[in-house]
């Protein structure tokens, strides 16, 4: 399988704060930690878009928000737990649907080794 450069700079940064930061903090300290990291390597994003949400054509009032948009094109979702769960993989898909995006990460930062998962629709 060959490397996407996308993830592969997004799982580089992530390890990074995982590194510097380690495990056991809250999900919004590596969110913000992570929209340093991304600044100091170049790596556009969009930190926290609502994604509307329709139905039969009805915007819904509910939308979902990811962490980030990475390179206009990967949706990252990150956890703090002490492990992912389906339904925090549902939430991604989720999010990779209604955005019409093909590729998300979902990263965790609570153990002991960021662990993520690479999503493609």
């Amino acid at each position: 399988m060959k490397k996407d450069p996308r993830t592969h700079a997004i799982i580089g940064a992530t390890m990074e704060v995982h590194n510097i930061v380690g495990p056991g903090h809250l999900e919004a300290v590596y969110q913000e930690c992570l929209e340093i990291e991304f600044k100091l390597r170049n790596i556009s994003f969009i930190p926290q878009p609502r994604l509307e949400i329709f139905y039969k054509d009805q915007k819904l009032r509910k939308f979902y928000v990811p962490d980030f948009i990475v390179y206009d094109e990967v949706i990252v979702e990150i956890k703090a737990e002490k492990f992912l769960t389906k339904i925090d993989e549902a939430q991604l898909i989720n999010s990779l649907i209604i955005s019409h995006h093909n590729v998300g990460l979902l990263l965790n930062f609570c153990e002991e080794s960021l662990r993520y998962k690479r999503f493609i629709s």
